[in-house]
């Protein structure tokens, strides 16, 4: 299944990304803030998180990467690690609270990526698949990088509803169904779904040595 572009389709990959962009940057500092870095650091671990699965994914996919194509990317990722910076010094932010836009960049680069992958051809289960790589390495990068085990291979359920969330988007596409509006809807879905995994605890099972 492949996506042709038109001025419609690049305007709605346009503003996923974007959003997508400014709250994993946001994510990326209120995890980084708990580590007590300072604002250097704290925007690098922002912008390595909010470009970084993005930039992996053009880079497998042979296409100029995003954020260099468009610097209002990386400008969206750099604003975004200086409002929170600052707001978090006015405002009382629990140490969770950084997996709620954690969830939404999820949600919004697992979408993206599957949208961009579908565009320049890639098979509907590689592009599912470059959509989890999308959503799930900024984080990878972030948690490395504050020195943490990475939370996509120990917290509830993670790179499992956005690859769910990424086959949801193209079984909508493959009905038709409107990009945009498909967009939506599985961005929600992966959304909803890891918030629902982390209220309730919901994991995959673990690897055990037989005792």
């Amino acid at each position: 299944m492949t996506l042709h572009p038109n001025s419609a389709l690049l305007h709605s990959l346009y503003w996923i990304t974007l959003i997508a962009v400014v709250v994993s940057s946001a994510s990326a500092v209120l995890k980084a803030g708990f580590k007590q870095f300072d604002l250097f650091g704290v925007i690098i671990i922002a912008i390595v998180t909010g470009l970084g699965g993005g930039s992996l994914r053009d880079m497998l996919l042979d296409r100029e990467v995003f954020w260099i194509r468009d610097q209002m990317f990386f400008i969206a990722s750099l604003g975004s690690a200086i409002v929170i910076f600052l707001l978090a010094r006015v405002v009382v932010i629990p140490q969770r609270f950084f997996l709620i836009p954690d969830a939404a960049g999820l949600a919004t680069f697992g979408v993206a990526g599957t949208l961009v992958s579908l565009m320049v051809g890639a098979p509907w289960l590689v592009a599912s698949f470059m959509g989890v790589m999308t959503g799930t390495m900024g984080g990878i990068f972030r948690d490395i990088l504050c020195n943490t085990p990475p939370v996509v291979f120990q917290s509830p359920l993670y790179a499992t509803v956005s690859w769910a969330g990424s086959l949801l988007f193209i079984g909508l596409l493959y009905l038709h169904m409107d990009v945009t509006l498909a967009a939506i809807i599985a961005g929600l879905a992966i959304f909803i779904a890891r918030l629902l995994a982390i209220r309730f605890n919901i994991n995959l099972p673990v690897f055990k040595f037989k005792e």
